[in-house]
């Protein structure tokens, strides 16, 4: 495992810690399809690290190791600096791991404020009888779980429609919200798969601006797919790149843009 202690600050003024996860040799096969083949690289507190790829490249899958819903068959996965057993992605979550997905995933029939509530599952601990008297220690929890709640929709600026039911809502909206759910969890790692997907340029600058407020405000560590390169690049601190299960570039969003083997695989532009 790397140092730890190791910090840098960036061209803005945030600070970069050390390494957080590490994914060491990672290789993820179903039956005789590698869709991971030996990749090796870290995410370092603070940062913005991005995956991206062509389709089929293994990214999803890399991002599923990470959450704890693929277990590989080879390699090892570090976090914050011991060897994580195979976990369960509930207790991967109870770890600090939230994520977001390709497709939403949100409960259609519920408002956005209960959607985002489900994000502070792991926060409470009062049993479901409790909870039904509302009493004491369930009352207690509850408003303070909900006051964490209400600054994450003022945060992302959703005020207006915490009590709409989700179903009703508009595609770039219930991402805003698939988001206010996952940050509720107050993350130590927030994983985004494709949050960008299916938007607007506007709804992708609101998008990319929260993205960014989050890593600055709460200091949250971000880890992301995104097949919009001028995302990436404004966004991210670093981006590993892979392509058909294999890392073909690792480093800050100008080297990768020079890396020829990623002008190659990715962009498809071949120079002699």
């Amino acid at each position: 495992m790397k140092d730890m202690d190791d910090s840098s600050v960036t061209e803005d003024g945030r600070t970069i810690g050390g390494v957080v996860m590490e994914m060491k040799n990672i290789t993820l096969r179903f039956g005789g399809v590698v869709a991971i083949k030996d990749i090796s690289f870290d995410i370092r507190e603070g940062e913005i690290r991005a995956i991206i790829g062509p389709n089929g490249a293994g990214k999803s899958s890399m991002l599923n190791v990470i959450s704890g819903f693929y277990v590989p068959q080879e390699g090892d996965v570090w976090f914050r600096g011991s060897k994580r057993p195979a976990m369960r992605p509930y207790e991967v979550a109870r770890q600090g791991i939230a994520r977001t997905f390709q497709n939403i995933a949100l409960f259609d029939g519920m408002s956005v404020l209960d959607n985002v509530m489900t994000g502070r599952l792991n926060y409470m601990k009062t049993n479901i009888f409790q909870q039904a008297l509302w009493r004491g220690r369930a009352e207690a929890e509850e408003t303070e779980n909900r006051e964490v709640v209400e600054r994450i929709i003022d945060f992302l600026e959703i005020q207006a429609i915490r009590k709409t039911p989700v179903a009703r809502l508009p595609y770039g909206l219930k991402k805003r919200v698939e988001l206010a759910r996952a940050l509720a969890a107050e993350p130590k790692l927030l994983l985004l798969d494709e949050p960008m997907a299916g938007m607007n340029v506007e709804e992708k600058e609101d998008m990319s601006r929260f993205i960014l407020d989050a890593n600055d405000e709460f200091g949250t560590t971000i880890a992301l797919i995104e097949h919009d390169m001028g995302v990436v690049m404004d966004l991210s601190d670093r981006v590993v790149v892979m392509d058909y299960g294999k890392k073909i570039g690792d480093g800050t969003p100008d080297e990768v843009r020079n890396n020829q083997a990623v002008i190659d695989a990715y962009l498809g532009v071949s120079h002699d």
